[in-house]
């Protein structure tokens, strides 16, 4: 296996900033500002990918839009993890036909780990000839390049080369918002989970360099960011391939002494990984969010030694014991999947008992859907899908009740929480997240609060979120439904 770290050269990098200086001269020609839309599927590590990729548009003197009809360049940026998500991708992308037959010299880009695989980059070549670049994550950081290839020369591109990937530094980024920044640690993943594609189409575990990690940090907290999300496959590996004395609990305590009013959160961690020392670490550091998303999929030993998870049952119960009793408040969510093949009904009765055991604040539940080119899926799976439907609906019953019954115990309680956002619901003004980072839905206040950590009374919950009204405010407006 893969595991030295290889680094794209700064002069690599810079030649791509040369393409992006050619291609603002080509476009300066035409009349108009050319524009781009950059549409994104998937996890929080393809927003930080897209960000960067509206970077290099924006260097290149797009504009952008959210109308595929006026958009001279759409980049799709695309997620590979279950079948649901490819199908819906490539619905869009097929739609996406008449709107370059209304603009014949629009370029097409579909990138990310759909991107990646190469069943689907040869469907792409033999029934999408609209699109014109296909590239995977590896290639994001030569966009660029690959842009001005089809600008210049027309044809089509295809960049998906198997590789252990690489990181580059010094990629322009251009995020959503003032409030919340994404930053990306590490990249790939060396877990091979029997069910999971995204070793083959990210590549090996790679850290970034801790003083590239800070300087980003830093630079996000002067600019008044007040959430910064630390982002990897399985942040609890990162610093392994670097050779350094540093791991993740200490890159989470040198970002906390980052001066600054700002929350750290992070994500995923893998339950192999979560240690001791990382527990401690967030207990001391105030900065720390009190929120662990800690993935166990299975609670059947057997299972999970299929799924290649490398801890049993007895091992991750021991691990929410002791983040809990170094965090006894944190709010804990997980990922479970149900059936995956050869799972019985017995077996998931132990998926069941150890969410009713933990009571996790949320869980991201799914049915296995098998990828092509994992171990996985090519696994004998003689259960109905009535069956791990039924069961389906039952841990979501389950977790529904224990994350309602989770939701009530806020009511009454005053929290400090991040306005992030306008409300779309009837009777709310503005959303906004807890430490725990559970949603609130504010009953009054403008667009001027949104970036601000205030004072939220919590009035009512159901399952899914909390609303209620500013602390320091009478709720002059319109009041959330009551439970």
């Amino acid at each position: 296996m893969e595991r030295q770290t290889t680094r794209v050269s700064t002069q690599d990098v810079a030649r791509q900033r040369d393409f992006c200086e050619k291609i603002a001269l080509l476009l300066s020609a035409k009349a108009g500002q050319s524009m781009a839309y950059v549409d994104t599927y998937g996890c929080q590590q393809n927003e930080a990918d897209s960000e960067r990729i509206r970077g290099y548009l924006q260097s290149m003197g797009y504009g952008f839009t959210q109308d595929e009809n006026e958009a001279d360049v759409i980049v799709i940026n695309t997620c590979a993890i279950r079948e649901h998500a490819e199908d819906r991708v490539l619905g869009n992308v097929g739609a996406l036909v008449h709107a370059k037959r209304r603009h014949p010299g629009q370029i097409i880009c579909l990138c990310g780990c759909m991107a990646q695989e190469e069943h689907v980059a040869e469907k792409i070549r033999q029934s999408y000839r609209h699109v014109d670049i296909v590239f995977g994550p590896h290639a994001l950081w030569k966009f660029p390049e690959l842009l001005y290839r089809v600008l210049t020369r027309r044809g089509r591109v295809f960049e998906n080369t198997d590789e252990p990937g690489s990181i580059a530094e010094g990629i322009p980024v251009v995020r959503q918002n003032g409030v919340k920044a994404w930053v990306s640690i590490m990249y790939g993943c060396n877990n091979f989970c029997t069910y999971c594609i995204v070793p083959y189409v990210r590549g090996r575990e790679r850290s970034r360099l801790p003083e590239d990690v800070l300087a980003e940090c830093r630079e996000l907290a002067a600019a008044g960011y007040k959430e910064i999300t630390l982002l990897g496959q399985n942040v609890n590996s990162y610093g392994k391939d670097l050779g350094l004395d540093m791991d993740f609990a200490d890159l989470l305590a040198q970002v906390n002494a980052i001066p600054g009013d700002f929350l750290i959160r992070f994500m995923t961690s893998h339950p192999k990984d979560a240690s001791q020392k990382l527990f401690e670490t967030m207990a001391r550091c105030e900065k720390v969010a009190p929120v662990f998303h800690l993935p166990f999929q299975s609670g059947n030993d057997r299972v999970l030694k299929e799924m290649n998870r490398h801890y049993d049952r007895a091992t991750y119960l021991a691990k929410v014991k002791a983040l809990r009793e170094q965090l006894p408040d944190v709010v804990i969510t997980s990922d479970v999947i149900v059936g995956f093949p050869g799972e019985t009904t017995e077996e998931f009765e132990d998926t069941l008992s150890l969410v009713e055991e933990v009571g996790f604040d949320a869980l991201f539940t799914f049915i296995f859907s098998p990828r092509v080119g994992t171990p996985a899926a090519g696994m004998d799976d003689p259960t109905p899908m009535e069956e791990k439907k039924a069961n389906f609906q039952r841990l979501v019953d389950a977790q529904n009740a224990i994350s309602a019954q989770k939701h009530a115990a806020y009511i009454g309680k005053t929290l400090r929480c991040l306005v992030d956002g306008v409300c779309q619901e009837e009777g709310f003004a503005l959303t906004a997240r807890t430490p725990g980072n559970r949603l609130v839905r504010i009953e009054t206040g403008g667009e001027e609060l949104i970036g601000q950590y205030l004072d939220v009374e919590i009035t009512g919950a159901n399952t899914w979120s909390l609303w209620g009204r500013l602390a320091d405010t009478d709720c002059h407006g319109p009041c959330g439904p009551s439970q």
